[in-house]
């Protein structure tokens, strides 16, 4: 992991100049883009060989403290810090162990009148429920190797036609994949991803390169659906904190607008429609398609 630590510091120091840093103006030519490895050092104030150790992976204890001083000098965002701390302390390589829905999550899912879908290592997608297949596929006619939502979005022509800005929603798609890497480094499924992905598209190989992690925590999306025109949707994440490794997305619109109404025009939008994905206590009726991620 040393290896990803060592790049994405490199690359959140290649995007930060000195004048946004706070540095005053170097004479001369700069040999690399953005920061120096000194420069940093400086300004989380530490001595330069110590930052370059913790670059390297090369520092077995490192405090918060210096975490968060690295983290500052850098402009860091939320979601960067937390990628910070997770490739500094990762956990050993293991298998992850095979998921099932979450009951809980299966209950709400089943609960919703609006597109929702339940994502978890790797960005499998364990369940989604009519509306969500609309959206993007019904997974559950996939095979078992293909219910992801990476493999999804750069694959499949579909996503393309029907996510109206693809090329958005795509390259927060590998920044949530990066993010999910940093809390599960070792994971072999998810080097797999990568490298057929990476092989296939030129734009997943390029964004992957970038290292920049993304939370999809909730945000606005265009989606244009044959016969149903464009639809406006927002999406917000439900994670359970005694089981943060699955995610349920659930997508709205806002009320009296010709998105809910061509919603209601599908007939789908009426509560307790079976959910394709693992069956469970709380969703007897689901399909039971869904592969064991891990």
């Amino acid at each position: 992991m040393s290896a990803e630590l060592r790049e994405f510091l490199r690359t959140r120091r290649a995007r930060l100049s000195p004048a946004e840093a706070g540095l005053p103006p170097h004479l001369g030519t700069r040999r690399v883009p953005g920061l120096r490895r000194e420069e940093v050092a400086w300004l989380a104030g530490m001595s330069v060989d110590y930052y370059v150790r913790l670059e390297q992976g090369r520092n077995p204890n490192i405090s918060t403290e210096v975490l968060d001083a690295v983290a500052r000098a850098l402009r860091l965002d939320r979601t960067e810090r937390a990628q910070l701390y997770d490739l500094v302390r990762c956990r050993s390589g293991r298998p992850q162990p095979a998921q099932r829905v979450n009951p809980a999550l299966a209950r709400v899912l089943g609960a919703l009148t609006g597109p929702a879908m339940i994502l978890g290592h790797r960005l499998d997608v364990l369940a989604i429920n009519p509306l969500g297949a609309l959206l993007y596929t019904d997974f559950a006619e996939r095979p078992a190797g293909e219910r992801n939502l990476v493999r999804h979005v750069f694959t499949d022509p579909a996503a393309r036609e029907r996510i109206g800005d693809w090329t958005g929603a795509a390259r927060a798609t590998v920044g949530a994949l990066r993010r999910y890497g940093g809390c599960w480094p070792g994971d072999e499924l998810l080097a797999e991803l990568v490298e057929e992905m990476s092989s296939l598209d030129a734009d997943f190989r390029r964004w992957w390169a970038a290292h920049d992690v993304l939370a999809y925590t909730h945000g606005d999306k265009v989606y244009r659906l044959p016969g149903l025109g464009e639809l406006t949707l927002h999406f917000a994440a439900l994670i359970l904190p005694d089981d943060p490794d699955q995610t349920l997305y659930a997508y709205t619109a806002e009320p009296g607008s010709p998105t809910e109404a061509a919603l209601r025009r599908t007939g789908l939008t009426s509560p307790g429609t079976a959910p394709s994905g693992s069956p469970a206590p709380s969703a007897a009726a689901a399909t039971p398609a869904h592969r064991p991620a891990g």
